[in-house]
């Protein structure tokens, strides 16, 4: 059978078991504790919870679940490549019951497919159950035994063979250290030449007998007192290993032969990776193994390091593409780091297979893994060109790095034995991007270990860097202990009257805790809010709130007269928080725009919303001016039509699935969440922008007023910024373009008329360029945004062309000068006695002086000269010494210069120099012949 075959005849054969086939959720988790979906049981957590109840009828589902085990508490990364069966992603085959069928049917199905449908010899087969030692919970599995003894009995096996027991660490699951927990049976398959290893390579780590499938049955609640206690519904949840089943099958020769060692690699969920590989590489895969993972890396062959390279390739560009399918980006935080780390140590081990740092490689293999699973996994189709440029980018900016960090690498290797030094591995990680398991990876390959004490010591170092960069009230405020709690009114009122809960001293200040607030707090981005409190007929600046567990403090001045049970009214700064509420508005529609004319993959990395500007970062390539055009026009349109804003509170179950709310997988979200939606009808969730979103808002887009783009650009690698200003900062923005451009126009346009006119002087076409337009405020106040963001393009765009007449100006009139210059010089010469050493004082442009030097040279001139050129803003000098002169240019200009505040230089031969002092003319000449007499 195929892959595909296989992966089919399992949902099928549970299909025909009243099972609903159900699609693999995405690899990014629901739960905020795991890095990516890392088994097929996490997006039926609710199920098992009883938090939520399956939607199937029977309550029993199927599915093949993409996994990620590559970093955290399930980390196979530094195995991949080096055995069989290790990846980092893999697919997870597996039939679930919620309270409907239980132990018996599930082994027993296990065994008829594996053993009746598929055709595993029974007497390769061992099944391990659960064996308590002293002080491990529950109890010998008994049930499963019996059910398991049946079915090898039944084929004349010896149960006192075939079924083992585990102990705590392999045969009993756990959710966590309390919840739904239970014992679990493996199924493993003996991969020796004869078949006769008697169980006993059963969980030893032997790529010789590997488990194939595990059976859970989630039967307990662990309790907070270590008891156990009986659910009154018991779960059914397994999971096999697809690309090991595939091994088994396609490996074996129909299990009639198992002379060579099964490898998942020697299938083809691999082989197709591997043709394109060798067509890019030229290369050709082995599928050879090190005796063990942990063989010395440095002794290896080439042709075994070719091998691994393949093999690491393979699986990480897996793990890459399926990952950006599901959104999961490259980063420097979190998964995103993890997955960076995997590039990147995927572009290392493409050296060894000759790809250079002027090509990128990976992004080539996304087609074939489209081909090979889009059918599955249609998302892989969809976003198939999104991976690819993310592929591009990342792995075009590590190969500018990772070349130059290697050649250090080098140089720091030569004649070192046995240790890297910590402190130079962290200026690899710091300064090249170098993740520390990369740098482990090239030690490993020459023998050496890293000192990894001394690298934490400075990772540690720059993480409390990090902390300490944070503001010292904000910190100390964070100290304080509270149980209170602060309602938030701040939505609906900008006044609120309130009780005084609690009073602590600050740093000169006073922390007032109340039990309502109108104050927003700073955060996802926003600004807090600044304004004052009244009590007693006094009232006070507020100037920032802080989050105190549930509670909110405001700060007020030390001096403030008030207590514990005041009652005190707290206003908002509403010049403040409008401003701010609308550039929040704006971002959201920038977040919109961007997925409508940049892509639906541009997800935001961070935000600030101030009452002056905007910033919004994203992932994507550079944004073409023609983009950002359209990214205005788009937002300003939704402002001009004057949408409603609106916000609801909704389970956040209900639309946790929906792919038009935007939320921020990873953040821990309660279960009720807040959309804000723009458009549509409120309360409806139907609007064209949706985001889950804690902050405050303007009532109808108009309130945000003009939007407009002040720049665009990178801050890292895939990472872009836009910064942006909206309302009343738009206007003074683009006025005070519009000044700077009036002054800078009317300084050009006296630039171009003093160079045209000297052109006219010179005969020469002067270069013409129409009067510079006064932009008055006015014209930018009225109409739509497209005419007043024309007004403001064309100052800009005068702007340009005059800068480019003023060019085009200067360069004609040296043009006409030079031209000029040597008709100048040629009289000049023409009547000057050449046998005698010469002094020369002129009026004209600076191109005659390099003439008249040039002339005499040509004439062969064999004494001393000294010429003073006078071009109206400067004078330029310039002398020669001939071969009978006895003179020396370069010390002449260094010695006349300074008498007109100038200076110069050159050789002996020629030299040249300029002094700003045009009174000075005379003092020169008088000097030049005093010297040269």
């Amino acid at each position: 059978m195929t892959s595909a075959e296989i992966r089919q005849s399992f949902l099928d054969f549970f299909k025909d078991k009243q099972h609903t086939v159900v699609p693999s959720a995405s690899l990014m988790p629901q739960s905020p504790g795991l890095l990516f979906t890392n088994a097929g049981m996490n997006q039926f957590v609710p199920y098992f919870l009883g938090t939520e109840k399956a939607p199937y009828s029977p309550a029993r589902a199927a599915d093949t679940q993409k996994c990620i085990r590559a970093g955290g508490k399930h980390n196979d990364l530094e195995d991949v490549g080096y055995d069989t069966y290790h990846h980092t992603f893999f697919e997870m085959l597996g039939n679930w019951s919620f309270g409907d069928y239980f132990k018996k049917e599930a082994i027993e199905w296990s065994w008829e497919l594996i053993v009746e449908r598929w055709g595993v010899p029974a007497d390769r087969l061992y099944a391990t159950i659960y064996m308590p030692g002293e002080g491990d919970p529950s109890q010998f599995d008994q049930e499963a035994y019996d059910f398991w003894a049946a079915l090898f009995e039944k084929k004349g096996l010896d149960p006192k063979v075939h079924v083992i027991n585990g102990d705590v660490k392999d045969n009993f699951w756990m959710m966590g250290e309390t919840g739904p927990c239970g014992p679990c049976s493996e199924l493993h398959v003996d991969l020796t030449p004869n078949g006769d290893s008697q169980g006993k390579l059963v969980n030893k780590d032997s790529d010789l007998c590997i488990e194939i499938w595990n059976l859970v049955f989630i039967q307990y609640n662990a309790e907070s007192d270590g008891s156990y206690r009986d659910l009154p519904a018991k779960h059914i949840d397994t999971g096999m290993g697809f690309e090991r089943a595939c091994s088994l099958i396609q490996n074996t020769k129909g299990f009639t032969d198992f002379s060579q060692k099964p490898s998942n690699y020697a299938t083809d969920v691999f082989q197709p990776i591997f043709r394109t590989l060798e067509k890019l590489s030229g290369k050709t895969y082995k599928d050879i193994y090190p005796e063990s993972v942990d063989s010395d890396k440095s002794k290896l062959s080439d042709e075994m390091k070719e091998a691994i390279a393949f093999r690491v390739i393979a699986d990480h560009i897996r793990t890459l593409t399926f990952s950006l399918a599901d959104g999961i980006l490259l980063g420097n935080t979190g998964r995103n780091y993890v997955l960076r780390r995997i590039l990147r140590r995927a572009v290392r081990y493409g050296r060894t297979l000759g790809f250079s740092s002027q090509q990128t490689f990976l992004p080539e293999l996304v087609d074939t893994l489209v081909g090979e699973f889009g059918e599955v996994f249609p998302e892989l189709k969809e976003r198939a060109d999104a991976v690819k440029e993310n592929l591009q980018r990342e792995e075009a900016s590590f190969n500018e790095t990772l070349d130059r960090g290697l050649v250090i690498f080098e140089q720091e290797l030569d004649g070192l034995k046995g240790q890297l030094d910590g402190e130079f591995a962290f200026k690899l990680y710091d300064t090249y991007g170098f993740p520390i398991d990369l740098t482990q990876l090239l030690c490993a390959e020459r023998g050496l270990k890293v000192d990894m004490d001394t690298f934490e010591k400075h990772m540690e170092a720059q993480r409390e860097r990090a902390r300490a960069a944070r503001t010292q009230q904000l910190v100390k405020a964070a100290e304080i202990a509270t149980d209170a709690v602060t309602e938030f009114t701040g939505f609906e009122e900008d006044e609120s009257t309130a009780t005084v809960l609690e009073i602590h001293p600050q740093d000169g200040e006073l922390l007032v805790i109340t039990d309502r607030t109108p104050f927003y707090v700073e955060m996802g981005g926003q600004l807090g809010d600044q304004g004052s409190l009244t009590v007693k007929d006094e009232t006070y600046p507020v100037s920032a709130v802080h989050q105190l567990s549930s509670a909110r403090a405001h700060c007020l001045p030390a001096d403030a007269d008030i207590s514990v049970g005041d009652k005190v009214i707290l206003r908002i700064d509403p010049e403040r928080r409008r401003p701010i509420e609308a550039h929040h508005s704006a971002t959201h529609l920038l977040h919109w725009a961007l997925h409508e004319i940049v892509s639906p993959d541009a997800a935001q990395q961070g935000s600030l919303v101030s009452r002056n500007r905007l910033r919004f970062d994203f992932n994507s390539g550079a944004l073409s001016s023609e983009q950002i055009d359209a990214l205005e026009l788009k937002v300003n349109e939704c402002i001009e039509a004057n949408e409603p804003v609106s916000a609801v509170e909704v389970p956040y179950a209900s639309i946790k699935e929906r792919k038009d709310i935007q939320q921020f997988f990873g953040d821990k979200y309660g279960d009720k969440v807040r959309v804000v939606q723009i458009g549509g009808h409120p309360g409806q969730l139907d609007g064209y922008s949706m985001e889950l979103c804690g902050g405050t808002h303007v009532n109808h887009t108009q309130d945000i007023g003009l939007f407009k783009i002040k720049s665009e650009g990178a801050i890292a690698s895939g990472i872009r910024r836009i910064e942006a200003v909206c309302g009343t900062a738009a206007y003074d923005w683009i006025h005070s373009k519009i000044e700077k451009a009036t002054v800078e126009g009317d300084e050009l346009r006296k630039r171009l008329d003093k160079l045209n006119g000297k052109l006219e002087e010179l005969d020469a076409e002067p270069v013409s360029f129409p009067g510079f337009p006064h932009i008055m405020a006015g014209m930018l106040d009225s109409g739509t945004f497209e005419q007043k963001n024309q007004v403001f393009k064309d100052a800009l765009r005068h702007i340009e062309g005059l800068k480019n007449a003023t060019v085009e100006a200067d360069k004609a009139l040296k043009k006409a000068q030079a031209a000029g210059a040597a008709k100048m010089a040629s009289e000049f010469l023409k009547d000057l006695d050449l046998n005698n050493s010469l002094v020369l004082s002129t009026e004209g442009p600076a191109a005659l002086l390099q003439e008249l030097l040039n002339g005499l040279k040509s004439k062969q001139f064999t004494e001393a000269a000294f010429f003073i050129v006078n071009d109206g803003e400067k004078l330029h000098l310039g002398a020669l010494a001939g071969s009978d002169s006895g003179q020396n240019a370069g010390n002449l200009i260094k010695e006349i210069a300074p008498i007109a505040g100038g200076k110069g230089g050159g050789k002996p031969d020629m030299a040249r120099g300029a002094a700003p002092e045009l009174n000075k003319a005379s003092e020169l000449e008088s000097k030049a012949k005093e010297l040269l007499a």
